[in-house]
């Protein structure tokens, strides 16, 4: 079979939208020339190309590593945050996922917290904005120490290494029936609260992570597990449990250490 025989043929209903505060609307285009071994993004390379040849805006989105790693390419596909698939990225989706003729639905992730810049480019600086609560780690520098220094248990730094694999992307946040950012904060502190050097901050990171959380105008956790389910790290809610534990300590010191202040003035 030659490769032009294998070619797809996908309808495409995609978000436009000039800029944030523009309205937008799906229009319909036609993908020609589909191969089943192109990703997603590809794909959206050929219409933009062809787009760009007859003289039209070509559909705006973020990429950039395109291996899985930058977690820019956020949209949403058929409904689902990066498409129809587990634990991958739009940017690893590729379109033999789908059957030639059919009509796939794309749009930006939906969320307050995640305004439109353009089309289906949206702004998810406010992730940055969380982390940067959460302030630094203190850490002694200098020489690299020996390997058995700092001794972690293997369940711990197994459970650090799960959950230090969020990228960023804000798949949770979409898929969320709140646009809650929990599952992402969750596993920014989480990486760091299960090692020793994240001691130090432990219980102020969590606090000020989870207030500017809301700052930002994220929704709140109810528990649907949604965001697990579109994580292409397939991050785990047990990191949201370990969240709540932390944020509920660190609540306590903080009352008490303010009473301990306001006992001593």
């Amino acid at each position: 079979m030659s490769d032009k025989a294998r070619d797809m043929r996908i309808t495409l209903r995609v978000w436009r939208q000039a800029g944030p505060g523009a309205p937008g609307r799906f229009e319909t285009y036609q993908a020609e020339r589909v191969s089943p071994d192109m990703s997603f993004l590809e794909m959206i390379d050929v219409v933009n190309e062809d787009l760009i040849g007859r003289g039209q805006e070509p559909i705006a989105f973020d990429h950039d590593c395109r291996e899985g790693i930058c977690g820019m390419c956020s949209m949403v596909i058929d409904g689902v945050p990066h498409g129809p698939h587990r634990g991958t990225t739009t940017c690893q989706l590729h379109m033999r996922s789908f059957a030639d003729g059919d009509t796939v639905t794309v749009e930006p992730f939906r969320a307050r917290g995640f305004p439109v810049v353009r089309d289906l480019a949206v702004d998810r600086s406010a992730l940055d904005r969380i982390i940067q609560a959460g302030g630094f780690i203190g850490v002694a520098t200098g020489n690299a120490p020996d390997a058995n220094a700092m001794p972690v248990p293997k369940e711990a730094s197994d459970r650090a290494m799960d959950a230090a694999q969020c990228i960023g992307c804000g798949a949770c946040v979409a898929a969320c029936p709140n646009a809650s950012a929990m599952l992402f904060t969750a596993a920014k502190v989480t990486h760091l609260g299960l090692l020793p050097q994240g001691q130090p901050e432990r219980y102020r990171r969590v606090l000020g992570m989870v207030t500017q959380m809301d700052l930002e105008g994220f929704g709140g956790c109810t528990n649907f597990g949604e965001c697990q389910e579109a994580c292409p790290k397939e991050i785990g809610v047990w990191t949201i449990a370990r969240l709540n534990a932390d944020y509920l300590k660190g609540t306590v010191t903080a009352r008490d250490d303010a009473r301990a202040g306001g006992e001593a003035g």
